[in-house]
């Protein structure tokens, strides 16, 4: 599996403030962009999952969502984190 328990926390913690904090938008935002890079990665292999290709769709909408939140909330977050995770935008 790739999303454990371990690299959750981690990225939590390195985002949110803290492993238990998985509220944080910044933590949300982060943990969206590892889902959305091992699906993209999943996709260059198996082009014909359209199922898949769904749920990434998907995920980008509600990262993008919370991208747009973050962005009226705090501008200098925003573009900390779109430079430390390189989203595009």
């Amino acid at each position: 599996m790739y999303l454990t328990k371990e690299v959750k926390a981690e990225i939590f913690k390195k985002h949110g403030g803290s492993e238990s904090n998985t509220g944080s938008t910044e933590g949300q935002i982060a943990l969206f962009t590892h889902r959305i890079n091992h699906l993209t990665d999943h996709l260059k292999k198996n082009h014909k999952d359209y199922n898949t290709e769904r749920s990434l769709v998907a995920l980008v909408g509600k990262r993008r969502s919370l991208l747009d939140y973050l962005k009226k909330k705090d501008i200098e977050k925003y573009r900390s984190l779109i430079k430390e995770l390189n989203i595009r935008k």
